[in-house]
């Protein structure tokens, strides 16, 4: 059986991103035509009311400059990463008791975890998890 030429070989290679391009082309228009009938159908009233802020029931006093202790950002921060951390763990899981792959990713997994790791220490020796 003759070997396929590169010009095959590419048609090939090409074929499949064909198929993903024309399926996020189908996705990006119909997000396009759902926004465009929504705009089509809804009715437009603007009223004073409907033109002001509105925050939790609350009628907006003052300026919209607010204060916000950083010390909440930094928490939901830390939340981020060990989320993103489970994320990594549930599939290395899955793949660590697969035959052949143990020690490369149980090797793989530490140092992720060190980084994790390092990571945590910086924030505890900066001060950052104390809550004061």
């Amino acid at each position: 059986m003759p070997e396929p030429t590169v010009a095959v070989l590419a048609a090939d290679y090409f074929e499949s991103y064909s198929v993903v391009g024309l399926m996020a082309l189908i996705g990006v228009l119909f997000v396009a035509v759902a926004f465009g009938a929504g705009r089509l159908l809804r009715p437009v009233v603007p009223t004073p009311e409907k033109l002001l802020t509105y925050e939790c029931g609350v009628d907006p006093v003052g300026e919209g400059w607010a204060h916000t202790q950083v010390r909440y950002y930094v928490y939901a921060f830390l939340y981020v990463i060990f989320a993103v951390d489970s994320i990594f763990l549930f599939p290395w899981a899955t793949i660590f008791a697969a035959a052949g792959y143990g020690a490369t990713t149980l090797v793989e997994m530490f140092i992720f975890l060190g980084f994790l790791a390092v990571g945590l220490l910086y924030a505890y020796k900066k001060g950052v998890l104390t809550w004061t």
